[in-house]
C-alpha cells in the first residue's frame, strides 16, 4: 500500500501560482500511475492533471491545460502539481490519487485509483 499526504495548497490571488506536492510512503512510488483531482463546494470531484509510473506520459483536463503541470520525482516519492494564471474557478481542494492496477496511460476516472491523500485546500480570489 501507499500513503499520500498533500502540501501546498494556500490562499492565492487570481493570476498567481501554486506548486502542490503530494509525498507518498509506503511501496515505492514507481508502482503507481498518479493523478491529481479537485473538489469544489457543491460539485463532482473532477479530474486534474495524471501522470504515467515513469513520467513520460502526462494528461490533463481541458480546464488547465496549458495552466499546469504535473511532474513526479520517483526517488524522492513525491508528485507536483504546479499551476499558474490561477482562477477564483480553481477553487478546491485537491486531492492526491495513485493507481496500482492501471496499464500505462493515467485514467481521468476517479474510480481507477485506490489510495487517496487528506486533500489541501486552495482558494483564489478575484
Amino acid at each position: 500500500q501507499v500513503q499520500l499526504v498533500e502540501s501546498g495548497g494556500g490562499l492565492v490571488q487570481a493570476g498567481g501560482s501554486l506548486r502542490l506536492s503530494c509525498a507518498a510512503s509506503g511501496r515505492s512510488l514507481s508502482n503507481y500511475i498518479m493523478a491529481w483531482f479537485r473538489q469544489a463546494p457543491g460539485k463532482e470531484r473532477e479530474f486534474v492533471a495524471g501522470i504515467s509510473r515513469g513520467g513520460a506520459s502526462t494528461r490533463y483536463a481541458d480546464s488547465v491545460k496549458g495552466r499546469s503541470t504535473i511532474s513526479r520525482d520517483n526517488a524522492k516519492s513525491t508528485v507536483y502539481l504546479q499551476m499558474i494564471s490561477l482562477k477564483p474557478d480553481d477553487t478546491a481542494v485537491y486531492y492526491c490519487a495513485a493507481d496500482y492496477g492501471g496499464s500505462y496511460s493515467p485514467s481521468a476516472a476517479w474510480s481507477a485509483y485506490g489510495y487517496w491523500g487528506q486533500g489541501t485546500q486552495v482558494t483564489v480570489s478575484s
